[in-house]
């Protein structure tokens, strides 16, 4: 079930969008905050020790970077320049871009879930 806070932590955004470590499956946060230093639309609000926390329009802005320099191949000053540019329009192929890879990571990560459960269960036989 889809987690319906209004903000959440930058460990939460980055294991959402699939920013995480091949080898010991944590969230590479440092990612994040360096999307923060380069793209004025990424402000999450800074609370108590520091701690960041992302609304929904930083979480936007965040699937669209991914997906500019992940997925469609951006240097960090292309994508800088579509998203500061009033006159290109985030079309919809980029926008169904980001829809899509949200969709592939939610389907792998219930993949996992469901065979650690068929494993359990096996065990248990």
């Amino acid at each position: 079930m889809e987690n319906s806070r209004i903000y959440k932590t930058i460990s939460e955004v980055a294991q959402e969008i699939g920013l995480v470590n091949k080898r010991n499956k944590k969230a590479n946060t440092h990612t994040l905050r360096f999307w923060e230093k380069h793209f004025k639309q990424i402000k999450p609000k800074l609370l108590s020790g520091n701690r960041r926390y992302y609304s929904e329009k930083d979480i936007k802005y965040i699937k669209l970077v991914y997906v500019l320099l992940k997925s469609k191949g951006f240097t960090i000053n292309g994508a800088k320049k579509v998203l500061n540019d009033p006159s290109i329009k985030l079309d919809d192929t980029l926008i169904s871009s980001v829809n899509k890879e949200n969709l592939k990571f939610s389907l792998k990560t219930r993949v996992v879930k469901i065979k650690k459960i068929l494993d359990k269960i096996k065990k248990q036989k």
